[in-house]
């Protein structure tokens, strides 16, 4: 198991003795906005897509996990009995331990690696958040788009994914209009080839 690699032998019994091991299929939400965190999710296969969901619909990508990671800001919330500020959904069928959130806060009186592991989470969430920001404020809608089909690409390990002009504009915010229209453009500069439902990157 993943965790293994991750986690010297005491921690990884700990895991495995507290934890629950669940089978989830692409789609399933993991964590819920304003909902209490009451297990922790770290995955040991597949991946799962963190976006932000405004009063009025709009979403937002800020980050995916992928195996041997954890969502940070499920992290603290769940230790500091706090609801939830994101929202987390299986982006690819997924295998995820889920540790109850009192281990984890126990954990990090006990296990120096597991308060490590919290502060790694930290540091690259905080520097993937800032590039979020960064390509809202700065970026074009064609830069920002490419970034992620890139990132999805990179995730599924192939240079074709299949993924709907809706769920791009969604996870970037914007307008499934805007999203077409930026594609045809990028396929007319052969950056990418489309059809239905699928997008390959040159």
């Amino acid at each position: 198991m993943i965790l293994k690699d991750i986690f010297h032998s005491d921690l990884v019994k700990e895991i495995e003795e507290s934890g629950n091991l669940k089978q989830f299929a692409a789609g399933d939400v993991i964590v819920n906005m304003d909902a209490y965190i009451k297990h922790i999710p770290v995955v040991i296969s597949g991946s799962i897509k963190v976006i932000r969901t405004e009063e009025d619909g709009r979403e937002i990508l800020l980050y995916y996990l992928t195996p041997g990671e954890s969502c940070i800001v499920s992290i603290l919330a769940g230790m500091k009995n706090e609801t939830s500020k994101i929202k987390a959904i299986v982006e690819e069928d997924a295998e995820i331990m889920l540790i109850p959130s009192d281990k984890a806060k126990e954990w990090v009186k006990n296990y120096p690696e597991w308060t490590d592991f919290i502060f790694n989470l930290y540091q690259k969430r905080f520097e993937e958040l800032l590039d979020v920001v960064n390509s809202v404020a700065f970026q074009k809608i064609d830069a920002r788009l490419l970034h992620l089909i890139k990132q999805k690409t990179q995730l599924y390990q192939s240079k074709e994914i299949s993924v709907t002009h809706q769920k791009l504009a969604d996870e970037l915010g914007i307008t499934r209009e805007a999203t077409s229209r930026v594609l045809k453009q990028m396929e007319k500069d052969h950056l990418v080839v489309l059809s239905r439902n699928k997008i390959e990157l040159l």
